[in-house]
């Protein structure tokens, strides 16, 4: 037998992690844990230097963690989302 041995062991399919590209603040949370996105929806939007920078998923599946919250500050390279 080959891949998952049992149902119980999904939570082993691979986990995309969408990250911050750049300081700025959460303006926006488009989407919660369960949701299902498709590649290229947005899921937060940031707000940097008065620009709004939106975060996109860059594969389909469900939102399994949000890392962030509205009115949070996120670092270059923080972790907004997993996407499994």
């Amino acid at each position: 037998m080959t891949g998952r041995s049992s149902a119980g062991r999904a939570k082993e399919t691979a986990v995309a992690e969408v990250r911050a590209e750049m300081v700025a603040n959460v303006w926006k949370v488009l989407v919660s844990e369960g949701d299902h996105v498709d590649d290229g929806d947005t899921l937060v939007i940031l707000e940097s230097m008065k620009m709004e920078i939106p975060v996109l998923a860059e594969e389909s599946g469900t939102v399994t963690k949000m890392h962030v919250a509205e009115g949070d500050v996120v670092q270059d390279d923080e972790l907004i989302a997993e996407i499994g």
